[in-house]
């Protein structure tokens, strides 16, 4: 593969798992006016959060299963139409709850990007390259939160939420077109790969007992479950609490995402010299620090703007190193079922998401100390499970060589 093809299709695959995280940041400075618009308020606005995640959770699953069976691109023009017509349907909403259960189906078709393209990864590239590669898509992923709330701030501003959502439309055909004219299939339909549900089930059961992708899937995914509290909290925390104007919250929001991006990019450079299992590892001792530190200055009052906003940006830099590492190894033992096992690994980060902002949404009291606790949480479980893997692994080899 020569060496722009190759960048041309990296950006490509990472503008398509930037696209729900776009559509998830372009709306927030819209809370405000989308709450007083639909006649409720920011707390209800916020399930349309929690309804997006379910969303990319179960549509993962099927889409798993149908990038094995019909390769990559089929399923990508299919979801990303979905995604359009929902985009253009949530800008008509007429209340919350119908604003809620299309965000819903929006999910359901921009979660195959998420899907396709770490498989297409898998497909491409070999498991050493992996994690390096994966920490590329971040860098183009991570431009999302930078740019996202900024043009929602500016088109809300301008035109109004509705036409937020408008352009999120305009976005998908635009990745419609990069997908059908320049990124190649890197995999052959498979009439082998049944749809049946009886056999669908026991594949993904499959995946799912190999115990390093299991391990890894939920480390990664539960510490990533501490950015959607962080995403479902900062608009209270920063707008309310604070007292930030949209625009100031859309710098805000940037500057942390510098933090996933910036780890992600040394990341990369730490993998030509340390194995991502010890990157891993030792990523992980950061995040929980991070995470006790803003939970303890929350809890006691002195956390200001300014000292949210850095061990916020602290936890996103410490994300930028595990997050790549840990779907890496994740996805390491598979290839032929890179599409399934990509699935599973998205929906149960997604899972982790879904009960993450649920959580914030629902406890919020007017502080940072929820997002603070549920962050933290998430950092907790994670250093546990790679911790228990590690030990289990050193004794498995303490075991054979005695």
């Amino acid at each position: 593969m020569q060496k722009k093809q190759q960048t041309v299709i990296i950006l490509i695959l990472g503008l398509l798992i930037a696209l729900s995280p776009f559509s998830i940041d372009m709306y927030l400075p819209a809370f405000p006016a989308i709450a007083s618009s639909l006649k409720t308020d920011i707390a209800h606005v916020g399930y349309s959060l929690t309804s997006y995640y379910a969303g990319l959770c179960a549509g993962q699953l099927i889409y798993g299963i149908l990038i094995d069976r019909f390769g990559r691109k089929k399923p990508l023009y299919g979801g990303l139409l979905i995604y359009l017509a929902a985009a253009l349907a949530c800008a008509f909403s007429l209340n919350i709850h119908m604003l809620v259960a299309v965000r819903l189906l929006m999910a359901l078709g921009g979660c195959v990007g998420m899907v396709a393209a770490r498989a297409i990864v898998r497909d491409l590239f070999p498991p050493k390259d992996t994690a390096s590669i994966l920490s590329l898509l971040v860098l183009v992923m991570g431009i999302a939160p930078i740019i996202a709330p900024t043009i929602g701030g500016m088109v809300n501003t301008i035109a109004g939420w509705r036409w937020v959502f408008g352009v999120m439309a305009l976005i998908a055909c635009g990745l419609l077109i990069a997908t059908y004219t320049l990124l190649p299939e890197t995999k052959t339909p498979d009439p082998a790969v049944s749809l049946r549900l009886k056999d669908v089930l026991p594949e993904y059961l499959s995946v799912l007992k190999n115990p390093a992708f299991l391990v890894y899937t939920l480390a990664g995914g539960i510490s990533y479950a501490g950015l959607y509290a962080y995403i479902a909290g900062s608009p209270f925390v920063f707008m309310t609490k604070f007292g930030f104007s949209d625009t100031a919250y859309s710098w805000a929001f940037a500057l942390n995402a510098c933090g996933l991006i910036s780890g992600s990019q040394i990341n990369r450079m730490l993998l030509h010299k340390y194995a991502s299992t010890h990157i891993s590892f030792y990523a992980a001792i950061m995040l929980f620090i991070t995470g006790l530190l803003l939970l303890i200055t929350t809890s006691m009052g002195i956390a200001g703007a300014s000292m949210t906003l850095c061990f916020t940006f602290l936890f996103l830099f410490c994300l930028g190193f595990l997050n790549p590492n840990t779907t890496a190894l994740a996805l390491r033992p598979f290839t032929m079922a890179a599409g399934r096992a990509s699935a599973v690994l998205g929906s149960i980060q997604m899972i982790a998401g879904v009960i993450a902002s649920w959580t914030v949404n629902f406890f919020f009291n007017g502080t940072a100390v929820v997002m603070a606790a549920v962050m933290f949480g998430c950092t907790v479980l994670t250093l546990f499970l790679l911790v228990s893997f590690t030990r289990r692994i050193q004794t498995k080899q303490d075991l054979q060589t005695a």
